[in-house]
């Protein structure tokens, strides 16, 4: 029989299977930003090149299996913060929503599968699926953020986690721009586009801003998974 704590809410166990998976899911993407935070960290001590270098190079030398870990860590942690909730009701299971967050986790995972190409030695057909998947999961966030907590955003409880997921869902499709701007800039001028902007701080940004949104997500999936009752289906 499940023990519940004084605190707890009445019928609340206070170890249930959603409130584990959803706290796993956080601390698997707070160990992703110190897995990623470590190498960085270490390039910054060792080399002179600083950050311009992309986060997804790392796959490329030794430290390739801290890479692949914490991706897939990452995409892990999403998947199963999304599972909680769809169970408890916050998300539906065939919303875009979802989908999204789906698509952000199976972006990570491919991103893993293909790893980073050097473009130096000439095209690949693993590097140019790396390039997608990375696509795919740097738009899936923004659109997952702001999907999934739109409904909720005046929810008497729920409000606060819905309005700061939102706003950094459309901070993460701010920090995207960036990029779509050398994008453009390539098709008009034709400068490569890497070169345009310096792509290894941009990505970084962009990174930090939504792992931070997956981040109060997770938080919002651990208070669901802490209430009495499913939170019911959103609109």
């Amino acid at each position: 029989m499940p023990t519940t704590r004084a605190d707890s809410p009445p019928g609340v166990p206070t170890r249930s299977p959603a409130r584990l998976l959803a706290t796993g899911g956080v601390v698997a993407v707070l160990l992703t930003v110190v897995m990623v935070g470590a190498l960085d960290a270490h390039r910054l001590v060792t080399t002179s090149a600083g950050l311009r270098r992309t986060i997804s190079e790392y796959a490329l030398g030794p430290t390739r299996w801290v890479f692949d870990t914490a991706v897939l860590l990452l995409a892990a942690g999403s998947a199963a913060i999304l599972a909680v909730l769809v169970r408890r009701g916050v998300a539906r299971r065939a919303s875009a929503g979802s989908l999204a967050l789906l698509a952000w986790s199976a972006g990570l995972a491919l991103v893993v599968v293909f790893p980073k190409h050097d473009w130096s030695v000439g095209p690949s057909a693993s590097g140019t699926v790396h390039r997608v998947a990375s696509l795919v999961a740097f738009l899936s966030l923004p659109v997952a953020a702001t999907l999934l907590a739109r409904p909720w955003r005046r929810h008497a409880v729920w409000g606060g986690y819905a309005r700061r997921a939102f706003r950094l869902g459309l901070l993460s499709a701010l920090a995207f721009t960036p990029i779509l701007y050398a994008v453009l800039v390539n098709v008009v001028v034709g400068t490569p586009w890497w070169r345009v902007v310096p792509l290894g701080y941009v990505e970084r940004l962009l990174v930090v801003v939504e792992v931070v949104a997956v981040l109060v997500i997770g938080w919002w999936a651990v208070a669901v998974a802490r209430s009495p009752a499913p939170a019911g289906t959103s609109r």
